[in-house]
């Protein structure tokens, strides 16, 4: 089984950059939402990218 990473957006994409906006679709999140993406490294750019928004859950 692959290694997934939970993460949940925790502050709105209202007001930011549309890619910044266009990375948070790409990971599947919703304010309030949790998603589970699998650990590659795209991935944890993607989180890294937006890392002021979500917050990294425990798996």
């Amino acid at each position: 089984m692959k290694q997934t990473i939970k993460i949940k957006q925790i502050r709105s994409g209202l007001g930011r950059s549309k890619k910044q906006i266009a990375t948070l679709k790409g990971l599947g999140l919703k304010i309030n939402k949790t998603a589970e993406v699998i650990d590659t490294t795209e991935n944890r750019g993607m989180i890294k990218k937006v890392g002021h928004l979500i917050e990294v859950l425990p798996s």
